[in-house]
């Protein structure tokens, strides 16, 4: 049953993809339980559009492609509703049917400009294929927000799953449109340099599918670290470069402690190491390309 004194919000997805996965996530945001003045729009950053007259019920798909950025999509998905709280999610999550409820089951204080709800890996039996890459994305709880959370200075929510007091993010001017990653650590510094507050929702739980794919895997992770540097010249001390000594020895020590996991038949702590390795890698590799995006040549219609 819906909480009477909740708030009204507006869930905002951005994606990029084919259709099919559109129309997937679509159905997946269907299930939420919602109120009758609450929106869920699915913003559409697809070059060229994937959407266009997708059947989705009470998910409305809007085309914003103009940049392709994520945050430049969600800040297009935010201005299409006006409701009180915004609820961003990422593409790549499954939200339980009360996760809106979940929210909002007591009241943020008024000074709250962000709610923080809880992401988990989906567990490899939970997978459709589970690879290396999933099971090493639970092991090492990649996407969990504790780890986000855990440093007073710098705690920040990931926008896979996190609500935004509209007032707030209108008077910062939402995201920050032009970059690849890191506009949720952006966002959440800024809410709290105007002395907003971020508050904890544990119980607000999505569950995240993992990239299959060690090379995507490994993607994403120089996409962080492409961020992850943009933070830090912004933000300085959040993110500071390693020498490459370090990050080099220390890729030979988890190859190392992998290696030996492995003749110990410990295959668990010897993916970890190994993917450890290569994931740390790749993020510090990622700190030398531009974290900022150029708008498309063609305009959104």
């Amino acid at each position: 049953m819906t909480a009477p004194t909740r708030p009204a919000v507006d869930i905002v997805v951005p994606f990029a993809g084919p259709r099919a996965a559109l129309e997937r996530i679509a159905t997946a945001l269907s299930a939420i339980r919602i109120a009758p003045d609450d929106t869920i729009v699915i913003v559409d950053n697809t070059a060229g559009g994937a959407g266009d007259a997708v059947e989705t019920g009470v998910v409305r798909v809007v085309r914003a492609d103009r940049v392709p950025s994520s945050y430049f999509a969600r800040n297009r998905g935010a201005a299409v509703g006006e409701n009180e709280w915004v609820v961003f999610l990422d593409a790549d999550v499954d939200p339980p049917a009360d996760l809106v409820d979940a929210y909002f089951a007591r009241l943020p204080h008024d000074t709250t400009g962000m709610l923080v709800g809880a992401v988990r890996d989906v567990p490899p039996d939970g997978a459709l294929r589970p690879t290396a890459a999933v099971r090493y994305a639970h092991l090492r709880a990649v996407i969990d927000q504790e780890g986000t959370m855990s440093n007073p200075r710098w705690a920040y929510a990931k926008t896979a799953n996190c609500a935004v007091r509209r007032s707030a993010f209108d008077a910062l001017g939402g995201f920050r449109e032009d970059i690849r990653s890191g506009g949720d650590a952006d966002l959440c510094f800024r809410l709290k340099e105007a002395g907003w507050k971020l508050e904890w929702r544990r119980e607000a739980e999505v569950v995240h599918r993992s990239r299959e794919g060690v090379r995507d895997l490994l993607r994403q992770r120089a996409k962080h670290g492409s961020g992850s540097e943009w933070l830090n010249r912004r933000y300085p001390g959040f993110s500071p470069r390693p020498r490459p000594v370090r990050v080099a020895a220390s890729a030979v020590r988890r190859m190392l402690a992998g290696t030996l996991a492995l003749a110990r038949g410990n295959r668990d702590k010897m993916l970890v190491d190994y993917l450890d390795a290569a994931s740390n890698c790749a993020f510090e590799l990622g700190r030398f390309a531009s974290n900022v995006v150029r708008p498309r040549d063609r305009a959104d219609p």
